[in-house]
Protein backbone atom coordinates (compact mmCIF):
# COMPACT_ATOMS: atom_id res chain seq x y z
CA UNK A 1 0.00 0.00 0.00
CA UNK A 2 1.40 3.11 -1.29
CA UNK A 3 2.45 5.79 1.83
CA UNK A 4 0.30 8.71 2.27
CA UNK A 5 1.44 12.23 1.79
CA UNK A 6 2.56 14.13 5.01
CA UNK A 7 -0.61 15.81 6.79
CA UNK A 8 0.87 19.32 7.35
CA UNK A 9 -1.67 22.47 7.84
CA UNK A 10 -0.45 25.63 8.38
CA UNK A 11 -0.87 28.35 10.95
CA UNK A 12 -1.92 24.75 12.84
CA UNK A 13 -0.13 23.05 16.36
CA UNK A 14 1.63 19.37 15.09
CA UNK A 15 2.61 16.93 17.36
CA UNK A 16 6.11 15.74 16.01
CA UNK A 17 8.20 12.74 16.70
CA UNK A 18 11.18 11.79 15.62
CA UNK A 19 13.12 8.40 17.02
CA UNK A 20 16.73 7.22 17.00
CA UNK A 21 18.22 4.08 15.13
CA UNK A 22 17.12 1.49 16.95
CA UNK A 23 19.58 0.91 19.89
CA UNK A 24 21.17 4.31 19.57
CA UNK A 25 20.69 6.90 21.67
CA UNK A 26 20.12 10.35 20.33
CA UNK A 27 21.64 12.31 23.49
CA UNK A 28 24.82 11.06 25.17
CA UNK A 29 25.53 14.31 27.27
CA UNK A 30 24.71 17.47 28.59
CA UNK A 31 26.69 19.01 25.40
CA UNK A 32 24.56 17.24 22.89
CA UNK A 33 20.95 18.36 24.49
CA UNK A 34 22.14 22.14 24.38
CA UNK A 35 23.44 21.84 20.96
CA UNK A 36 20.54 20.32 20.16
CA UNK A 37 17.74 23.05 21.80
CA UNK A 38 20.61 25.60 20.39
CA UNK A 39 19.89 24.06 16.78
CA UNK A 40 15.90 23.91 16.91
CA UNK A 41 16.22 27.58 18.06
CA UNK A 42 18.13 28.58 15.13
CA UNK A 43 16.50 26.50 12.42
CA UNK A 44 13.10 27.23 13.64
CA UNK A 45 13.35 30.78 13.43
CA UNK A 46 14.76 30.07 9.86
CA UNK A 47 11.83 28.17 8.26
CA UNK A 48 9.23 30.27 10.33
CA UNK A 49 8.13 27.60 12.59
CA UNK A 50 6.96 28.57 15.80
CA UNK A 51 8.24 25.68 18.95
CA UNK A 52 5.35 25.47 21.82
CA UNK A 53 7.35 22.62 23.53
CA UNK A 54 9.70 20.33 23.90
CA UNK A 55 11.03 17.22 25.46
CA UNK A 56 14.27 15.70 24.43
CA UNK A 57 15.19 12.17 25.80
CA UNK A 58 18.00 9.59 24.73
CA UNK A 59 16.25 7.74 22.09
CA UNK A 60 13.56 10.10 20.81
CA UNK A 61 12.84 13.95 20.60
CA UNK A 62 9.16 15.23 20.80
CA UNK A 63 8.03 18.69 19.81
CA UNK A 64 5.07 20.86 19.78
CA UNK A 65 5.32 23.14 16.79
CA UNK A 66 3.35 25.85 14.39
CA UNK A 67 4.67 26.09 10.67
CA UNK A 68 4.22 28.68 9.33
CA UNK A 69 3.66 27.06 5.44
CA UNK A 70 3.36 23.25 4.77
CA UNK A 71 6.76 22.94 3.25
CA UNK A 72 7.81 24.40 6.94
CA UNK A 73 8.14 21.18 9.04
CA UNK A 74 10.20 19.29 6.63
CA UNK A 75 12.77 22.31 6.12
CA UNK A 76 13.01 22.40 9.88
CA UNK A 77 13.46 18.58 10.51
CA UNK A 78 15.94 18.39 7.62
CA UNK A 79 17.73 21.44 8.86
CA UNK A 80 17.94 19.88 12.36
CA UNK A 81 19.71 17.00 11.07
CA UNK A 82 22.46 19.15 9.10
CA UNK A 83 22.95 20.91 11.57
CA UNK A 84 22.72 18.33 14.91
CA UNK A 85 24.03 15.25 13.27
CA UNK A 86 27.05 15.72 11.50
CA UNK A 87 28.62 17.21 14.89
CA UNK A 88 27.30 14.63 16.97
CA UNK A 89 28.55 12.19 14.76
CA UNK A 90 32.04 14.14 15.06
CA UNK A 91 31.89 14.21 19.17
CA UNK A 92 31.77 10.54 19.54
CA UNK A 93 33.19 8.96 16.62
CA UNK A 94 30.35 7.69 15.51
CA UNK A 95 28.80 6.78 11.48
CA UNK A 96 25.84 6.94 9.83
CA UNK A 97 22.40 7.97 10.36
CA UNK A 98 20.90 8.81 13.90
CA UNK A 99 16.93 9.56 13.08
CA UNK A 100 15.23 6.82 11.51
CA UNK A 101 14.60 7.67 8.00
CA UNK A 102 10.92 9.75 8.37
CA UNK A 103 9.26 11.47 11.25
CA UNK A 104 6.02 11.19 12.34
CA UNK A 105 3.59 14.17 13.45
CA UNK A 106 0.12 14.82 13.82
CA UNK A 107 -2.00 18.13 13.32
CA UNK A 108 -3.22 19.37 17.36
CA UNK A 109 -6.84 21.26 17.04
CA UNK A 110 -6.33 23.90 19.69
CA UNK A 111 -9.27 24.30 21.46
CA UNK A 112 -9.79 20.50 22.34
CA UNK A 113 -6.20 18.42 22.73
CA UNK A 114 -3.03 20.91 22.74
CA UNK A 115 -3.20 20.80 26.13
CA UNK A 116 -3.08 17.42 26.53
CA UNK A 117 -0.87 17.10 24.33
CA UNK A 118 2.02 19.67 25.85
CA UNK A 119 1.48 17.34 28.86
CA UNK A 120 2.22 14.55 26.67
CA UNK A 121 5.39 15.85 25.55
CA UNK A 122 6.53 17.47 29.11
CA UNK A 123 5.74 14.19 31.10
CA UNK A 124 7.26 12.05 28.19
CA UNK A 125 11.24 12.13 30.27
CA UNK A 126 8.91 10.47 33.84
CA UNK A 127 7.48 7.44 31.41
CA UNK A 128 11.26 7.20 29.60
CA UNK A 129 11.84 6.43 33.57
CA UNK A 130 12.88 10.10 34.59
CA UNK A 131 12.67 9.59 38.39
CA UNK A 132 11.65 13.09 39.48
CA UNK A 133 8.96 15.28 38.79
CA UNK A 134 8.72 16.87 35.05
CA UNK A 135 9.66 20.26 35.70
CA UNK A 136 12.97 18.70 37.22
CA UNK A 137 13.95 17.49 33.73
CA UNK A 138 16.34 19.81 32.44
CA UNK A 139 15.82 19.07 28.83
CA UNK A 140 11.97 19.98 28.34
CA UNK A 141 9.97 23.40 27.57
CA UNK A 142 8.11 21.86 31.38
CA UNK A 143 10.12 24.40 33.56
CA UNK A 144 9.27 27.30 30.90
CA UNK A 145 5.73 26.59 31.59
CA UNK A 146 5.36 25.94 35.00
CA UNK A 147 7.09 29.24 35.60
CA UNK A 148 10.70 28.10 36.92
CA UNK A 149 12.53 29.32 33.62
CA UNK A 150 11.66 31.68 31.16
CA UNK A 151 12.75 30.63 27.61
CA UNK A 152 11.81 33.45 25.44
CA UNK A 153 12.56 31.76 22.00
CA UNK A 154 8.99 29.86 22.86
CA UNK A 155 5.97 31.05 21.78
CA UNK A 156 2.52 31.50 23.69
CA UNK A 157 -0.30 29.44 22.74
CA UNK A 158 -2.52 29.71 20.72
CA UNK A 159 -4.94 32.02 22.06
CA UNK A 160 -8.13 28.95 21.31
CA UNK A 161 -6.10 26.62 23.57
CA UNK A 162 -7.41 25.59 26.74
CA UNK A 163 -4.03 26.31 28.58
CA UNK A 164 -5.83 30.47 28.72
CA UNK A 165 -8.40 29.33 31.16
CA UNK A 166 -6.03 27.70 33.59
CA UNK A 167 -5.86 31.15 35.55
CA UNK A 168 -6.30 34.76 34.70
CA UNK A 169 -2.88 35.70 35.24
CA UNK A 170 0.42 34.18 34.28
CA UNK A 171 1.21 33.29 38.30
CA UNK A 172 -2.39 31.56 37.95
CA UNK A 173 -1.39 29.62 34.57
CA UNK A 174 2.33 28.50 35.81
CA UNK A 175 0.61 27.48 39.39
CA UNK A 176 -2.50 25.58 38.00
CA UNK A 177 -0.16 24.20 35.05
CA UNK A 178 2.33 22.80 37.14
CA UNK A 179 -0.82 20.94 39.42
CA UNK A 180 -1.89 19.52 36.12
CA UNK A 181 1.51 17.92 34.92
CA UNK A 182 1.46 16.18 38.18
CA UNK A 183 -1.11 14.46 37.37
CA UNK A 184 0.04 11.12 34.71
CA UNK A 185 -2.17 11.25 31.76
CA UNK A 186 -5.01 8.07 30.76
CA UNK A 187 -3.45 5.39 29.62
CA UNK A 188 -5.84 5.27 27.07
CA UNK A 189 -5.42 9.09 26.38
CA UNK A 190 -1.07 8.06 25.86
CA UNK A 191 -2.13 5.31 23.55
CA UNK A 192 -4.43 7.67 21.09
CA UNK A 193 -1.89 10.11 21.18
CA UNK A 194 0.97 7.97 20.07
CA UNK A 195 -1.27 5.72 17.65
CA UNK A 196 -2.43 9.17 15.99
CA UNK A 197 1.22 10.54 15.92
CA UNK A 198 2.44 7.05 14.94
CA UNK A 199 0.01 6.78 11.69
CA UNK A 200 0.13 10.32 10.82
CA UNK A 201 -3.30 10.99 10.99
CA UNK A 202 -4.60 14.55 13.05
CA UNK A 203 -6.00 14.88 16.10
CA UNK A 204 -9.26 16.93 16.68
CA UNK A 205 -13.31 16.56 16.60
CA UNK A 206 -15.06 15.63 13.82
CA UNK A 207 -15.65 19.29 12.17
CA UNK A 208 -11.62 20.08 12.61
CA UNK A 209 -10.80 16.59 10.67
CA UNK A 210 -13.28 17.30 8.04
CA UNK A 211 -11.90 20.64 7.92
CA UNK A 212 -8.15 19.53 7.54
CA UNK A 213 -9.05 16.88 5.22
CA UNK A 214 -10.65 19.13 2.88
CA UNK A 215 -7.31 21.65 3.00
CA UNK A 216 -5.12 18.77 2.50
CA UNK A 217 -6.57 16.90 -0.06
CA UNK A 218 -6.15 13.56 1.93
CA UNK A 219 -7.96 11.59 4.82
CA UNK A 220 -7.11 12.86 8.34
CA UNK A 221 -8.05 10.20 9.70
CA UNK A 222 -8.80 6.05 9.36
CA UNK A 223 -11.87 5.04 7.22
CA UNK A 224 -14.66 4.09 9.45
CA UNK A 225 -14.71 0.18 9.59
CA UNK A 226 -17.75 -1.73 8.15
CA UNK A 227 -20.30 -0.78 5.03
CA UNK A 228 -20.38 2.79 3.82
CA UNK A 229 -24.14 4.22 4.18
CA UNK A 230 -26.25 3.68 1.04
CA UNK A 231 -25.72 7.01 -0.56
CA UNK A 232 -21.92 6.27 -0.79
CA UNK A 233 -22.15 3.23 -2.43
Amino acid sequence: MARLKRLVVPRVPHLVAQRAVSGGSAFVDAADHEAFVSALRSCSAEHEVAVLAYALLDQQVLLLVVPDRAESLGRLMQSLTRQYVGPFNRRHARTGALWQSRFSSAPVQSTTHLLNCVVYVEQAPQRAGFQGAAFDYPWSSACHHTGLRSEVWLVAMPPDSAYWKLGNTPFERDAAYRRLLEQPLKALEIQRIESTVLKGWALGSEEFLAEIGASAGRRPAPARRGRPPLGHR
